[in-house]
């Protein structure tokens, strides 16, 4: 195997990224680095071999890795980069800090991001994938983001350079989040806390948080099956066309649409990412016979199958 650079932080070969996802399988990263700091994020990707291809993964919330692992070098971004600064409606958050912590430290200070506080992962993935929750979307409030590119370059870029869209975003190739800044409107703590409670309890009462699951597996359909094109207003919901199809509970190996939730994706224990992704193809193919829709896979999926 090529030789890298040796960092300051920790670098780890063959490493499995099972224990590093929420849905618990998947095989080995070539190589895992958990970099220092951002200087040392930086120097190590400048100094890397340009061929190597670079995965920046977060907690793993929103993440299917195959069983044969990923053929590149896996940055996870750790403590150095969880830091949150506020500064009058303005939020600073590293890219490892969870969203809901990034919520709760906005309320707190009087600034509604409540949006982010049932949302799994941390704000770099959030960024990426442009979540949102309850109509609002990280795009809403959004200014910049610190990255380091692949080629270890430190940049600042506004919202705007990154098109953010429904799950989608324009980030430059192997470019690695390290921090982001959001302008949250302001509101009352008491009020927000409140707020934040309230959608814990619906999501409680109507997701499977307690299975091992990645969120939403697919998108909300665009409502092209009804309207003859591609809109972004997410009238139909994935969980309703899987339920018509019949396909709500349904199993294979060790994964499970979960009866709970029909959008969600579950490892009942023994699952490998073969079976999720093969049964969530199922899904697919059960739903565009049923309806006509076409769902899109909302988990991203990484990495080779095992031979």
């Amino acid at each position: 195997m090529t030789d890298l650079p040796t960092p300051r932080g920790t670098l780890t070969p063959h490493r499995s990224l099972a224990d590093l996802t929420w849905l618990r399988v998947g095989g080995p990263a070539d190589w895992l680095f958990q970099p220092a700091d951002e200087a040392d994020l930086a120097e190590f990707l400048a100094d890397l071999d340009p061929a190597i291809a670079v995965f920046p993964m977060g907690v793993g919330s929103n993440l299917i890795v195959r069983d044969g692992g990923i053929r590149a070098v896996v940055v996870r971004l750790g403590r150095g980069f969880n830091g949150i600064e506020i500064d009058g409606t303005t939020v600073t958050a590293g890219a490892a800090a969870l969203d809901s912590h990034v919520a709760r430290k906005a309320a707190e200070a009087g600034l509604d991001l409540t949006f982010l506080r049932t949302i799994p992962g941390s704000i770099g993935g959030a960024v990426r994938m442009n979540a949102g929750c309850y109509g609002q979307y990280v795009a809403d409030v959004l200014q910049e983001v610190r990255i380091v590119t692949r080629q270890g370059r430190v940049e600042t870029l506004s919202a705007a350079a990154l098109a953010l869209r429904y799950r989608q975003s324009d980030l430059p190739q192997g470019a690695v989040i390290v921090a982001a800044s959001f302008r949250a409107p302001p509101g009352e703590p008491a009020e927000l806390a409140a707020r934040m409670q309230a959608q814990i309890a619906k999501r409680d009462a109507s997701q499977p948080t307690k299975d091992r699951s990645a969120g939403s597996t697919f998108r909300n359909p665009s409502g092209q099956s009804s309207t003859g094109r591609a809109d972004d207003t997410h009238d139909l919901k994935a969980w309703k066309v899987i339920d018509q199809a019949g396909m709500r509970g349904a199993t294979l190996g060790g994964a499970q649409m979960s009866p709970q939730h029909a959008n969600f994706l579950i490892n009942t224990g023994t699952a490998t990412a073969a079976d999720l992704e093969d049964l969530g193809e199922e899904v697919r193919k059960k739903v565009f016979q049923d309806s006509g829709i076409t769902l899109e896979w909302e988990i991203m999926r990484v990495g080779e199958r095992a031979e």
